[in-house]
C-alpha cells in the first residue's frame, strides 16, 4: 500500500501501480505526475464522489479501481482514457452510467453493488468487452445493443429486478459464464430453499472448530470435527459478491445433491451463536488441489495455470470425464453452475477432480424449451474452454478430444453438445 505522503514527497516517481486507501475525498493532484509510467490506480476504500475531467492525461492508464467510495455516477472522464480496459466501482452509490463513460477499449467493467436501474445503449459498442459485473443491482430489463457484444463471455446478472432472460442473451457466441439468480423471474428460475428439510441440521454445538482452511467472497472455512468425523465448515458472509449471495450459493450446494464429483453436503449449520448460516462438508484430502489460479488482470476471463504443469493423457480423460458427467448431472436438475473453470476444481494426481464453488449457481425449468437447451450449452462453452487448458498442457491428446473441444466452444450455441452427449464422447 502506497501513501499519500510518499506520492507528494515524489518517492513514487516512476510507478506503474498506485494504490491509495486514506480516506480521500479529492483526487490528489499529485498523480498525474505519474502520468508517464502509471498503468493501475487503485484507489479503493477512500470517500471520493468525484474524479477530474483531465484524468485523460493518464494516458498510459489501462487499470482503474475506485470501489468502496462514494461516486453516485460512472465519471465520464473514465471513457476518455485512450488505454483503459479494466474499470472497477463495486459498492459505490450509482445510480446512473452516462454513455460518455464507456471507452473503446473496455474489456472488464466491474458495477457490482450499486443502484443502478438502467444502461445505456452504448453499451453495445463496447467490441472488446470480455467481462460484465452486474450483480447487485436495479436493472428491470439490458439493452437489446448489448447483442452486438460477441466476445461477452462472462456476465453477472444476479439480484437485479430482470423478471425474464433476453433471447439475444442465449445466443451471444463467446458466452460462457452467466448468473441469474436472485432476479424476480418464474418460480422455475428461482434457487429453491430446502424447506423440507432433506439436508440434515448440524448444532454449532456438535462441532468443535479447529484451524481457518481459507477465506473467499462468500465466506470463510474452517476445518473442524463432527463427533469423530473430521469435516469442514463454511460460514457464509451476508454481503453481495461479484457472481451473486452467499445464501444462494449455500441452496444451490444444497439442490446440487451428491455426485462423485461434488463435495459432499453433510448437513446445513445450526444454531450459531451469532446467528450465521453455514454448510458442514466432507474435508477434502490433502492429495487434492486447485487445478488452476483465478484470472489476473492480464488474463481477464482465463484462468493462471503453474508455469510448466502438465497432464498425462490417462489423468485428462479421467478429469474430462468426471466434469462433464457432473455438468451432465447439475443440469439434469436444472441447475447452472456458471463458474466452471479450473480455479474452482479440485484435482488429484490420479484424474480425480470435484467442482467446487457454487456461488454463481442459477436455476432454470427442465422442460425442454429453447432457453434450458441453449443455457445448458452456454456452459458447455466453460467446459470447453477448460478442456482446452488441459489440452494445451498434454502431450499424446487423443484427436478426437480435440475434436469434441471444438465442437464445445464454437460459436453457434445450438450446435455446441449437451453434457449427456460429452460425456458419451468421452466414454
Amino acid at each position: 500500500m502506497d501513501t499519500l505522503a510518499q506520492l507528494k514527497a515524489g518517492q513514487l516517481a516512476g510507478s506503474t501501480r498506485l494504490n491509495l486507501a486514506c480516506g480521500l475525498t479529492e483526487f490528489p493532484r499529485e498523480i498525474f505526475d505519474l502520468a508517464d509510467t502509471l498503468e493501475v490506480l487503485d484507489l479503493t476504500g477512500n470517500a471520493l464522489s468525484s474524479l477530474p475531467d483531465d484524468l485523460h492525461r493518464l494516458t498510459r492508464l489501462k487499470i482503474l479501481f475506485c470501489s468502496s467510495n462514494r461516486f453516485t455516477e460512472l465519471p465520464a472522464c473514465i471513457g476518455q482514457c485512450a488505454n483503459l480496459s479494466m474499470v472497477g466501482f463495486r459498492s459505490n452509490r450509482i445510480t446512473h452510467v452516462p454513455a460518455a463513460a464507456l471507452g473503446a477499449k473496455l474489456r472488464w467493467l466491474i458495477l457490482t453493488d450499486n443502484c443502478i436501474e438502467a444502461l445505456p445503449d452504448e453499451i453495445g459498442d463496447c467490441h472488446l468487452m470480455q467481462k460484465l459485473m452486474l450483480s447487485g443491482n436495479r436493472l428491470t430489463a439490458l439493452p437489446a445493443s448489448m447483442a452486438q457484444l460477441h466476445k461477452l463471455e462472462l456476465l453477472r446478472l444476479s439480484a437485479n429486478r430482470l423478471g425474464a432472460l433476453p433471447d439475444w442473451l442465449l445466443t451471444l457466441p463467446s458466452l460462457a459464464w452467466l448468473a441469474w439468480a436472485g432476479n424476480p423471474m418464474s418460480v422455475d428460475f428461482t434457487t429453491p430453499h430446502d424447506e423440507d428439510g432433506i439436508t440434515a441440521d448440524i448444532a454449532w454445538a456438535q462441532l468443535q472448530v479447529e484451524q481457518k482452511l481459507g477465506e473467499g467472497a462468500s465466506g470463510v472455512i474452517h476445518q473442524a470435527q463432527w463427533g469423530d468425523k473430521p469435516v469442514a465448515i463454511k460460514l457464509y458472509k451476508g454481503d453481495i459478491t461479484s457472481d451473486g449471495t452467499p445464501l444462494n450459493e449455500m441452496n444451490a450446494c444444497i439442490a446440487a445433491g451428491l455426485h462423485p464429483n461434488l463435495i459432499r453436503i453433510e448437513g446445513k449449520l445450526k444454531d450459531h451463536p451469532q446467528g450465521v448460516a453455514g454448510l458442514v462438508m466432507d474435508l477434502i484430502g490433502p492429495d487434492f488441489a486447485n487445478l488452476a489460479a483465478l484470472p489476473s488482470l492480464d488474463s481477464c476471463s482465463r484462468d493462471v495455470y503453474p508455469e510448466g504443469a502438465r497432464f498425462t493423457p490417462p489423468t485428462l480423460l479421467a478429469m474430462a470425464r468426471g466434469m462433464a458427467s457432473v455438468g451432465a448431472h447439475l443440469h439434469r436438475h436444472g441447475i447452472n453452475h456458471g463458474d466452471l473453470y479450473g480455479h474452482n476444481t479440485l484435482y488429484n494426481a490420479e484424474g480425480d477432480c470435484l467442482l467446487g464453488d457454487f456461488g454463481a449457481a442459477s436455476f432454470y425449468p427442465q422442460d425442454g424449451s429453447h432457453v434450458a437447451t441453449a443455457l445448458q450449452r452456454i456452459e458447455v462453452r466453460a467446459f470447453g474452454i477448460w478442456l482446452g487448458e488441459l489440452i494445451e498442457r498434454c502431450e499424446g491428446v487423443d484427436p478426437r478430444w480435440v475434436d469434441l473441444q471444438q465442437a464445445c466452444v464454437q460459436p453457434d450455441v445450438l450446435a455446441r453438445p449437451d453434457f449427456n452427449r460429452v460425456s458419451e464422447a468421452l466414454a
